[in-house]
């Protein structure tokens, strides 16, 4: 009898301890696969036949992160106010709500670029040097009223940085929207430029988080808006006009230099940039591009880039399928290896490699998770939404967006890409450090810890067929599979445990 007592004890014991174990742990996971899932809640447990065991330490954390999101340019404001107001809300909801991608890193273009509908500056007058003519007025119609929608419809608030394209033409030493540079005469007229839109922005309540000295420096052969710097010219230009009249007015916006692709020109310019020391206490990092190659994420010279200043910080300002004209209502063309970029055509013999055609989907995901693990600190994403053309756009650059609208039949289409992107921007929040470990095999992941204690994993399996992995965390081990062609973010979090 005694016995028997004594077993009645301990089952219970284990009852009580397997009821505190459920409680103090809760597991979400979310999957979006080329068989037509789009964020949905999967069952996560898998029956412990790993292959793979991915073992994250939350006591060794690498670099915090800023956000994710996208761009808010003419082309895309344009077409969010040729919708209904209905149609108009739910995009904007989808992209800024908690509900939806809860996107808190976004872009936006000073004077006009290529995904703007004219040219245009906010000081058209030439010779204007103390910039009497100085107007946001062309922002006012579209962009500014759809930055202040995702305001009003984001809870947390999200965080803006701003690039010029170029500065106006009579600026410039070709007098041109394309190419050229800035005169050193206007050097500090420009700087200027830069003080007054911030101060326009703010007055209409919309903070600039930082700058780019300039989208492109390198060029992009004449194609749109641009205008070419240096990477000595450009550390002059801040040390001797942006960053003083920056401090002068009060301008707390952070500088970033660079801001183009990735690879061998991103290792020079770092080099030149992030060792000048009379330089880094103007700059708070580097701004990056992926248009170096559609399947390589370039880590090397991300992670040269991080040796050069471990201290500054690195963050993707600019990304899309370009070259390509968007695939209305068709989810499996995102989901084959169909798409080409402009390097599949015109990239010399030597870059061929780094220019095949693609899976757009994968293209995301996998550059998302390869900059995590290589000290990237925010991505951003280009337009947020573009027509059936790939436009509007006034230099016949066609792209894809995320969210694709027809406005003459009031149609919204939003793309794999969307998911994708919100499966790094819903659940990877601000403040979250990423945390290191050892990838393995044919999954690609990434994995942070979030402010509030909880983990998120993101786990792309880019194969056909379903896979079973583990995840270790501090030696506590819990086991999932993930189906052929898919993403998944899986959501760890400590109920009754306080954050380490």
């Amino acid at each position: 009898m005694r016995g028997f007592i004594k077993f009645i004890y301990i089952l219970f014991g284990l009852l009580i301890q397997s009821c505190q174990d459920s409680d103090r742990i809760q597991i979400q996971v979310v999957q979006t696969s080329a068989s037509g899932d789009q964020l949905k809640l999967v069952e996560h447990l898998s029956e412990g036949n790993s292959t793979y065991t991915f073992k994250l330490d939350t006591l060794n954390s690498r670099q915090r992160i800023s956000g994710f999101g996208g761009a808010f340019t003419e082309s895309s404001a344009q077409l969010l106010f040729n919708l209904s107001p209905e149609k108009r809300l739910d995009i904007v909801k989808k992209y800024f709500g908690e509900s939806g991608a809860n996107y808190s890193l976004c872009r936006t273009h000073m004077n006009s670029c290529d995904f703007s509908l004219n040219h245009y500056s906010y000081a058209p007058l030439a010779g204007d040097t103390f910039l009497e003519s100085f107007s946001i007025q062309p922002d006012l119609d579209d962009l500014i009223p759809m930055i202040q929608m995702a305001q009003q419809e984001s809870k947390n608030g999200f965080r803006i940085i701003a690039s010029p394209w170029t500065a106006p033409p009579w600026m410039k030493d070709n007098a041109d929207w394309y190419g050229g540079q800035l005169l050193p005469e206007f050097s500090s007229t420009w700087a200027d430029y830069f003080v007054r839109y911030d101060k326009a922005y703010d007055s209409l309540g919309i903070d600039i988080w930082a700058y780019t000295v300039e989208n492109e420096p390198l060029g992009n052969d004449l194609n749109w808006e641009s205008m070419h710097y240096t990477h000595e010219r450009m550390a002059s230009f801040i040390k001797n006009h942006m960053g003083p009249a920056f401090k002068e007015n009060d301008i707390d916006a952070h500088i970033l230099v660079y801001d183009q692709n990735r690879g061998e020109e991103l290792v020079e310019w770092s080099k030149a940039l992030l060792l000048d020391q009379e330089l880094l206490p103007f700059i708070y990092g580097t701004a990056v591009h992926w248009y170096t190659s559609t399947i390589d994420w370039m880590g090397e010279s991300l992670a040269k880039t991080h040796e050069f200043a471990p201290e500054k910080h690195i963050l993707h300002t600019e990304g899309c399928i370009d070259n390509e004209v968007p695939h209305w209502k068709d989810d499996a063309w995102y989901w084959s290896k169909n798409a080409t970029d402009w390097g599949f055509d015109w990239a010399p013999d030597e870059d061929k490699k780094d220019h095949p055609k693609y899976v757009p989907t994968y293209r995301y995901a996998r550059d998302m998770i390869g900059c995590l693990n290589n000290w990237v600190e925010g991505w951003v994403d280009w337009n947020m939404l573009l027509d059936r053309t790939g436009g509007p756009n006034l230099a016949d650059n066609w792209c894809i967006a995320p969210v694709i609208v027809d406005t003459a039949s009031n149609e919204v289409y939003y793309t794999p890409l969307y998911f994708i992107m919100s499966h790094f921007s819903k659940y990877i929040r601000p403040g979250a450090k990423v945390l290191s470990l050892d990838q393995q095999g044919e999954l690609l992941v990434a994995a942070v810890k979030n402010a509030n204690g909880s983990i998120a994993c993101v786990v792309l399996n880019q194969p056909s067929k379903k896979q079973e992995f583990a995840i270790n965390i501090n030696g506590e081990v819990s086991y999932y599979s993930i189906d052929g062609q898919a993403i998944q973010t899986i959501v760890i979090d400590w109920i009754n445990r306080d954050s380490e």
